[in-house]
């Protein structure tokens, strides 16, 4: 960003928010590629305009550029570290490479020990694909061995034009006209379920209030009917949405598409595209283009229909779409459901959920 679109959004984010922590998150491509320099001057920024407010910031990165510097300015400051890494070298490596076709994983871990050094927080972010969504616990294993102790596994999915489709891009959105095709490398839907309950099952009898796995714990908050922290589970959507480098706003980070543009906050306060009746509808469209097939689910008060950036399977009804991991999330759900309902009962009698481990241990097969 310019300096001019830094300090407008810096100032106009921090106005617009109604609570006394304000949280930025920095994301990319890679936001380390923009220097430290970078950074200082965003915090600088915030020191000038949060007036009462505390800040917290977080910094989701591959990690390859982080050194001492970095790593002494992200503690000093109190940035949450997001690293992404996909398992152990040998699953990590298979798409995380550089521009000569190397592998990042060693790269990686140098930066993870670094920021184990100087005390960052940390927590990873894990890309479930075809590759890595064969070997579950191999994973979650290796990321409790490097002491990762708040844990996603975000599934790709992504759908690229079918050959003769006259479009700009390869890749496109579900909304898209013409007729698509999932990629090879995303996960296959039943994979993905069949990943999460293995490693459910290792969780739900070890670990327990050690590790935090974010799928688990928005599961459960919607078990008991309370808001799940998380967009994917979420009614409605549509507070997530991205600002790029030249100050456009767009509904949503999945969702960076011209029909989605909400106008520059150079032109238009962050506020009010934020409340617009664009962006409204944009949040509203999650529930009501649910197809018939979720509306007699007995999990959609928790599944929510999944991300709509992933309903691209076409049902009866060509308006409406249904997520391409229904089956994937339909195994997961089916099979946590009697822990899920101990923990619930656990909270509604205000008892730890982590009393689930002993019961787990007598009734769950690992």
């Amino acid at each position: 960003m310019s300096d001019e679109v830094l300090e407008s959004f810096i100032r106009q984010y921090i106005e617009s928010q109604k609570s006394p922590v304000v949280s930025f998150v920095w994301q990319g491509g890679e936001p380390s590629l923009l220097g430290l320099d970078y950074f200082k001057k965003a915090v600088r920024l915030q020191e000038k305009y949060k007036g009462n407010k505390t800040i917290e910031n977080s910094f989701q990165t591959n990690a390859t550029k982080l050194d001492d510097e970095w790593c002494r300015f992200l503690a000093d400051n109190k940035f949450l570290v997001g690293v992404s890494i996909d398992g152990p070298k040998w699953l990590h490596d298979k798409y995380r490479r550089d521009k000569k076709g190397e592998g990042s994983f060693n790269d990686v871990m140098r930066a993870v020990e670094l920021l184990k050094k100087h005390r960052v927080e940390f927590n990873t972010l894990t890309v479930v694909n075809d590759h890595n969504g064969k070997y579950p616990k191999d994973v979650y294993r290796f990321l409790k061995s490097i002491e990762s102790k708040f844990m996603q596994f975000i599934p790709i999915v992504e759908q690229m034009a079918a050959p003769g489709e006259d479009t700009p891009v390869d890749l496109v959105s579900p909304d898209f006209k013409g007729k698509g095709e999932v990629t090879n490398w995303s996960v296959d839907p039943l994979q993905y379920g069949k990943f999460l309950t293995r490693i459910f099952d290792e969780w739900v009898t070890r670990d327990v209030g050690k590790y935090f796995v974010q799928i688990f714990d928005a599961t459960l908050a919607n078990w008991v009917n309370q808001s799940p922290g998380l967009c994917v589970f979420e009614k409605t959507c549509g507070e997530a949405a991205v600002l790029e480098h030249n100050g456009d706003l767009y509904s949503c980070d999945h969702f960076v598409y011209h029909e989605n543009y909400l106008g520059n906050i150079l032109e238009t306060p962050l506020a009010e595209m934020m409340k617009s009746e664009k962006q409204m509808e944009f949040g509203l469209r999650k529930e009501y283009n649910l197809p018939e097939k979720c509306s007699r689910c007995k999990f959609r008060n928790i599944c929510r229909g999944g991300c709509p950036k992933n309903r691209v399977i076409q049902t009866n009804i060509p308006e409406k779409h249904l997520n391409y991991l229904c089956e994937g999330y339909q195994h997961f759900f089916s099979h946590v459901a009697p822990a899920m309902n101990y923990m619930a009962n656990e909270l509604k009698n205000k008892r730890p959920p982590a009393n689930v481990m002993k019961w787990a241990q007598r009734h769950m097969v690992t």
